[in-house]
């Protein structure tokens, strides 16, 4: 693996932009920023803490998590929130988020505060914003909701629940709704954090405390072990022109430092998938 920047607390939620770059934010610290291939470093967001998910969306702003879902315009213009915290139906804030080919938003909650307090673990749900902008639960009972990827054919959504080592798998309905999920790998050790999936339909999952990615087959068959130089693997990211570069993002625990959170990148032999930009109406 390359390094290409470091200094940050807990990176997370890279998306790649092919019209700007590597996208990511700092959970801890605030803020996203936007890595170009040529290394200049340039602010998308100011501010802004708890961004555990990103997506583009077609307008060219983006959909951000944290304490809610919200919609920030390309011009730093007025946050439109899509779906509010809610904290007194156990509703705290939100991690990771993707969408489908469609352009709806999938995004879990956080039943309790996993960073930076000492909360009782409780469940949160998966959501999904359609395109008119309506909002619904598709899923429930997730402990600690982390990555989330569709199959290349979209008919299957692959979702990490990390506290319970799991990565669930949905079947997806034509209106976006979801099956009950079963359980598509059990990771050990290590935990299963933000995924991935490539154009062959291979998921790949950075492993948090277990310095790796791990590549799994469709079929739930283990392919490789990608080892990382830090342990604390946070999210995986496909990107450059040809989709083959994977970007690794970590955060600082176990390093010895808390400043220790690093984006990565290494080529690899299969292109990943491309991740539709949202398409929900904002207003």
């Amino acid at each position: 693996m390359e390094k290409l920047i470091d200094g940050y607390g807990l990176i997370e939620g890279p998306v790649w932009d092919p019209a700007r770059g590597l996208i990511f934010s700092d959970v801890i610290n605030g803020g996203a920023m936007c890595l170009s291939v040529d290394g200049t470093l340039t602010p998308v967001i100011e501010h802004r803490r708890g961004m555990g998910g990103m997506a583009l969306h077609e307008d060219g702003g983006m959909i951000v998590s944290g304490r809610n879902i919200s919609h920030k315009p390309a011009d730093g213009g007025s946050t439109t929130v899509l779906i509010p915290d809610d904290p007194d139906n156990g509703r705290v804030g939100f991690n990771d988020l993707t969408t489908d080919s469609a352009g709806r938003i999938y995004a879990g909650s956080l039943g309790f505060r996993p960073v930076g307090g000492d909360d009782k673990p409780k469940p949160g749900e998966l959501w999904c914003i359609d395109l008119d902008g309506s909002t619904r639960v598709v899923g429930n009972d997730v402990m600690l909701t982390n990555g989330l990827g569709f199959s290349p054919d979209g008919r299957k959504l692959y979702h990490s629940d990390s506290l319970r080592n799991v990565v669930r798998v949905y079947d997806v309905e034509d209106n976006g709704d979801l099956s009950p999920h079963r359980t598509f790998a059990t990771i050990a050790p290590g935990i299963p954090d933000g995924l991935a999936v490539a154009e062959d339909g291979s998921v790949w999952i950075a492993l948090a405390h277990g310095s790796s990615v791990q590549v799994f087959n469709p079929d739930g068959s283990t392919r490789a072990e990608i080892p990382c130089p830090l342990p604390m693997v946070t999210s995986v990211c496909f990107g450059g022109d040809d989709l083959r570069t994977l970007y690794v993002v970590t955060g600082s625990d176990d390093s010895g430092r808390d400043d220790a959170g690093t984006v990565f990148s290494i080529q690899v032999d299969v292109a990943g998938l491309p991740v539709a930009p949202a398409q929900v109406r904002l207003a």
